[in-house]
């Protein structure tokens, strides 16, 4: 952790003095304090990021029925060590988000004897309490110089932010949980 990046307290200053500049000044600290805590609970992050896709020479690293194929769909990363931060309910609502738009979804779970990076969904899930979705569009060779993705990915990612713009109020609005 330090003062920069995504552990920092950045994020939670900024939701904190958004939520305070959009208050009336005429209005008193309990509300403000409240229009915060609402802003977190009607709040949904989708951490987007790229996610591994099946590759034929490494087949035995995915999980026979959890491995991503490319122009596909896109990515549920999940991880039972929280490495990703999606959980049941976030996936559920991203799985709507994507049924809303016709985008096919397929799941990544990472294989327990094999290491998982992670990204910033975790780090942001648990310093704001905000519910989190880890997504990515599958690829070959992450971190080469080659890496390749399928064109059909980028354009349901491109539909995918669309959709959550589109529909997630409503959506959440009919959650029950």
């Amino acid at each position: 952790e330090s003062a920069q990046g995504a552990a920092s307290p950045i994020i939670l200053n900024a939701l904190q003095r958004i939520s305070k500049a959009l208050f009336d000044a005429n209005c008193s600290r309990t509300i403000a304090g409240d229009l915060y805590s609402s802003t977190i609970r009607k709040s949904f992050v989708i951490s987007a990021d790229q996610a591994h896709a099946h590759h034929p020479n490494y087949a035995s690293k995915h999980e026979k029925i959890h491995a991503p194929h490319m122009n596909s769909g896109i990515v549920i990363k999940n991880n039972c060590n929280q490495r990703y931060a999606t959980n049941s309910v976030t996936r559920f609502i991203f799985r709507e988000i994507c049924t809303k738009a016709n985008i096919p979804v397929q799941e990544f779970v990472v294989r327990l004897d094999c290491g998982c990076g992670t990204t910033i969904g975790p780090i942001l899930c648990a310093k704001t309490g905000i519910r989190t979705v880890d997504i990515g569009m599958p690829q070959l060779s992450m971190h080469s110089c080659r890496e390749v993705m399928g064109v059909m990915d980028l354009t349901y990612g491109l539909d995918c932010f669309k959709s959550f713009f589109k529909n997630f109020r409503e959506i959440d609005k009919n959650l029950v949980t």
